[in-house]
């Protein structure tokens, strides 16, 4: 019988994977070693393993970057089968129509630090630079998807969110203020979908919705970030709030 891994490799393991970043999706062993705390010795054994398992990859460079049966089981996530892919021509058609980036996120981890985990981007030419990536977290305080999932949450569950830590200023729009953060939201529910002006990025306007909830996905948003002089609500909250209903239409059948 094959010697199974006990709880304490398992968590060398994710130390060392979590070490790479969108920043940083190359390192050497040495940096791994500072990292983790991990002596250079057990750290070379379990490189190897993750070498051997197609969880890491070496480069010609002689660095480290994730694997790609990393990348091939994420892609057996729910996230990915259930939500992106059906998710993806709705997002290509509102994207058609608005020539705007198109987010789609998801409420990831407990209240205390969570944050929007991007599952679905569109973007294009005429698109203007945003910070997001499929793959890549944001904010939930700051982002147009990010307000549309905080507006979901339970009392108790915000009362957590606030109270873990301050809310972090991206900009000089931003609102950290939690009394002020919490009119906010109750005036996208009320209007029915959420929005930022330059809160995230100088310059940028995001206009998002939730969907209602599906069984077995994290709760769900859909928005758009467009210039500031090219943002008309009215009409961009419109098309998302169609899109969102498409998709939400589709997945809840799967």
């Amino acid at each position: 019988m094959a010697e199974q891994a006990t709880p304490g490799v398992l968590d060398r393991a994710l130390a060392v994977l979590s070490c790479f970043s969108e920043d940083e999706p190359e390192l050497s062993a040495g940096q791994l070693v500072e990292r983790t705390g991990l002596a250079s010795s057990t750290l070379h054994r379990l490189v190897a393993v993750l070498v051997d398992r197609g969880l890491l990859t070496r480069l010609p460079n002689r660095r480290l970057a994730v694997g790609a049966r990393l990348w091939e089981l994420g892609e057996l996530s729910p996230l990915a089968l259930r939500l992106r892919e059906r998710a993806i021509p709705h997002l290509m058609r509102l994207y058609e129509v608005t020539g705007e980036n198109v987010h789609l996120g998801v409420l990831d981890g407990p209240a205390e630090r969570a944050s929007v985990l991007y599952v679905g981007r569109v973007t294009g030419r005429r698109s203007i630079p945003t910070v997001s990536r499929a793959g890549g977290r944001g904010p939930l305080h700051t982002t147009g998807v990010g307000k549309a999932l905080l507006s979901g949450c339970d009392d108790a569950w915000l009362q957590r969110y606030f109270g873990a830590s301050p809310l972090l200023r991206e900009t000089t729009h931003s609102i950290v203020d939690e009394h002020a953060l919490r009119t906010d939201l109750a005036a996208g529910r009320a209007r029915g979908y959420w929005s930022t002006r330059e809160e995230m990025t100088l310059g940028n306007v995001s206009i998002a919705v939730a969907l209602p909830s599906v069984d077995g996905l994290p709760p769900i948003a859909l928005g758009v970030v467009v210039h500031l002089e090219r943002a008309d609500e009215r009409l961009l909250s419109r098309l998302v709030q169609q899109a969102a209903k498409e998709i939400h239409s589709e997945i809840r059948s799967s």
